[in-house]
């Protein structure tokens, strides 16, 4: 969970700088009547908010996190 939190606070504003680029991109290359743009700001932005979710609103923590534990707990009744 802390590497997730961790990891998000960077994808958050990478996010924001290279679509914020990418606008200006478009506006500087003579905005056309498509606003190109929109597809990365869309789909990343999709990433984002499930890295968010995945982050700061996982009570049961996930699967990797319980076979973990699950192992730990096995090789501790083996020694």
């Amino acid at each position: 969970m802390a590497e997730a939190r961790w990891a998000f606070r960077f994808h958050l504003p990478i996010y924001l700088i290279v679509n914020a680029a990418l606008v200006i991109i478009w506006l500087l290359t003579g905005p056309s009547n498509f606003p190109w743009p929109v597809f990365p700001i869309f789909f990343w932005g999709i990433g984002v908010f499930a890295h968010y979710m995945a982050a700061y609103h996982n009570p049961g923590g996930g699967w990797l996190d319980r076979e973990t534990e699950r192992i730990l707990k096995e090789d501790e009744g083996k020694s």
